[in-house]
């Protein structure tokens, strides 16, 4: 994960008033926790095997002596219940448009609607159409075109009407 996939998410967890965000791909992960002063605290983690000081952000970082409880994943919707998250259905790569080169299916800022595509999961040379399924404003895109994603990990955020 680089230093500006991670202030993407810092700025998400800001503009959208997500308490917390975790994203994890393969082994690595990132957890953003806002606290009540609207502090952020950044935690990385990694395989011991690989482990390494994580990059400086800026955000505050976790106690040593105080271990991270277990949290369940991110839900639907933050404290925002108009803010929906389109998770994966499937593991595969994620595509922003149908072919290189092409524009992509939707912009942040676009407004859609239920049955408008919003990208392109490959799996197994399977090109899995993913569609919204509320109508809205999509107020973030969370993944880079051509990353591998995780079964129901985070792509857009879209703003319900």
């Amino acid at each position: 994960m680089t230093v500006e996939e991670i202030r993407e998410l810092i700025n998400l967890a800001t503009e959208t008033g997500i308490d917390e965000l975790e994203v994890q791909r393969g082994d690595n992960s990132v957890r953003i926790r806002r606290s009540v002063a609207g502090h952020q605290e950044l935690v990385l983690t990694q395989p011991v095997a690989h482990a390494a000081a994580p990059p400086h952000t800026g955000a505050a970082p976790a106690p040593a002596s105080a271990p991270l409880p277990a949290k369940e994943p991110p839900k639907e919707a933050g404290p925002d219940p108009n803010l929906q998250l389109v998770r994966s259905p499937i593991v595969g790569t994620f595509y922003e448009s149908s072919a290189p080169g092409s524009p992509p299916f939707v912009r942040v800022g676009e407004r859609v609607q239920p049955g408008k595509v919003l990208c392109i999961i490959e799996s197994m040379k399977l090109m899995n159409e993913i569609e919204a399924e509320v109508s809205g404003i999509v107020e973030s895109k969370l993944v880079m075109n051509g990353q591998p994603v995780e079964y129901g990990e985070a792509l857009f955020a879209i703003r319900s009407n």
